[in-house]
């Protein structure tokens, strides 16, 4: 089953990174199998959906033996491409951006801030975490030298969009928007949203409501 030709829920994908770290550690423990209701408590997705999810790619626990983690692992690895780099490039190192930089997904092999870009003088031409820090002058020429596909932006949102159109006209596929601004891509262009204050008032709703911390 390759994976070019196998398609599954956009949902699914979605909770396969949970899934993948979780099996790691569990792997690293020397841990050979595991059932749906261990996954179900570690990664708090039910059960029923986890078998659901695994059935799109053939692997089928067995009553009172659950799944193999090491076939999971080897899966989910060609599946999120971990033996694979990404290499993104962020743009805005205002206080989120720099603590991104810093970060740099240290728990993710397969994902790294290759370079950075703003345009204060005081931060072009330095290093932040190791990462270069490029003139907004240079975005285009730096992302198709480095080969980049993936942009997060931190920046601010009145410039958001004339930056998006920029990144639309050279290789990029992805972006992580965090700005607030609603962005206009081209379909070529897939953009994830990440409001971090409509995300708080999310929680603080489910939380008035689900106090339990059970929802639907």
């Amino acid at each position: 089953m390759s994976n070019g030709t196998m398609k599954i829920p956009q949902a699914t994908a979605k909770r396969l990174p949970l899934y993948y770290r979780f099996l790691k550690n569990l792997h690293s423990s020397g841990k050979q199998r595991v059932s749906s209701s261990e996954l179900s408590e570690a990664v708090k997705v039910d059960s029923a959906t986890i078998r659901r999810d695994f059935s799109y790619f053939g692997a089928l626990g067995k009553k009172g033996y659950g799944y193999n983690v090491n076939y999971l692992l080897s899966f989910f690895r060609k599946t999120l491409d971990q033996d694979e780099l990404t290499k993104v490039a962020l743009i805005g190192v205002g206080n989120l951006g720099t603590a991104f930089l810093n970060y740099n997904f240290l728990k993710n092999n397969n994902t790294k801030i290759e370079v950075a870009f703003d345009v204060d003088s005081s931060k072009v031409g330095t290093k932040i975490g190791d990462i270069p820090v490029y003139h907004m002058d240079d975005l285009e020429k730096v992302l198709v030298d480095e080969d980049i596909q993936v942009v997060i932006l931190t920046i601010p949102a009145p410039v958001a969009q004339s930056i998006t159109d920029r990144l639309a006209k050279v290789n990029v596929k992805g972006i992580l928007n965090f700005t607030p601004a609603r962005l206009t891509v081209p379909s070529s262009i897939r953009i994830h949203h990440i409001d971090l204050a409509v995300e708080l008032q999310s929680l603080v709703y489910f939380l008035k409501h689900y106090p339990n911390g059970k929802q639907d």
